[in-house]
């Protein structure tokens, strides 16, 4: 049973807790994350004993997360809300994301979680393709939702992050809170700042996301913060469909620039 979040943002226990590959329930349940643990201050030298075997760890999660994910082939990431409920219209229109990505021949992974992301792996799923949850350690775990049929836990939401970027083509972004927005503007960063190559984000609700538009295109552009092409690095849209056509399109458009470049930079004389 996948744990769910009530209307006051509190989540059930139900699921239990996972870390890493560990399941707790009740009393077990610790009451901090590894990621607590990791970030949190020095408060004696022990530190300097334990934090270079934490090392290890995050080394293991990044081995076990490319050895599981290095044959999915072409993916995008969906992202969005934990807490939509299944009636409503963003679950169907995430559905129909992830239907449509898995008939255009491309595997769909999510967080794994509940809501948004149960939505697109559902959609996935009923079309008989691959559908990814990349799951996380949180002090209310949420679980694996039922239509993931290929999971990984993480215990470090930076090595799950990796994850989401390295095998997707593109990112579709659904309506959602703090998470979401976390993880739409670390993949606009990566791009502004050529960090990864150029890769295209879609945002689906164009009631929810505009005020979001109008602000980069209004007080962030007008004081410089970003340049003039950098609010055009999001495509909106009330459409699905049309979500997933834009992200493979122009996914499709954006390899062919970088195949380009890397031809011509091959056949460039070298000096000496």
């Amino acid at each position: 049973m996948s744990e769910r979040v009530t209307d006051d943002g509190v989540a059930q226990r139900g699921a239990g807790y996972r870390k890493g590959p560990v399941l707790l329930r009740g009393t077990q349940i610790p009451d901090q994350t590894t990621d607590q643990r990791l970030l949190a201050g020095p408060q004696d030298t022990d530190w300097l004993h334990n934090d270079p075997w934490r090392v290890m760890r995050i080394q293991s999660e990044f081995v076990e997360g490319f050895g599981a994910l290095a044959e999915v082939g072409p993916a995008v990431s969906v992202f969005g809300s934990a807490r939509t409920p299944r009636d409503h219209p963003d679950y169907a229109a995430a559905v129909q994301v992830g239907r449509d990505l898995v008939d255009a021949g491309y595997a769909v992974i999510t967080g794994g979680g509940p809501g948004i992301m149960e939505a697109a792996n559902k959609g996935a799923h009923e079309a008989g393709g691959l559908s990814v949850g990349l799951g996380i350690e949180l002090p209310f775990e949420q679980g694996m939702n039922e239509y993931v049929n290929l999971g990984v836990n993480f215990r470090y939401f930076f090595a799950r992050k990796t994850m989401f970027v390295k095998y997707a083509q593109g990112f579709i972004v659904m309506p959602g809170g703090f998470g979401t927005f976390d993880e739409l503007f670390e993949a606009l960063t990566l791009v502004q700042t050529h960090k990864v190559t150029g890769f295209p984000v879609a945002l689906v609700g164009v009631d929810f996301w505009q005020g979001l538009l109008d602000w980069l295109h209004g007080p962030v552009l007008d004081r410089g913060m970003v340049s003039a092409a950098d609010p055009d690095l999001l495509h909106l849209t009330d459409d699905p469909t049309e979500a997933v056509k834009y992200v493979l399109e122009r996914g499709a458009e954006l390899a062919a620039v970088e195949r380009a470049a890397q031809a011509a930079s091959a056949d460039a004389p070298t000096e000496g």
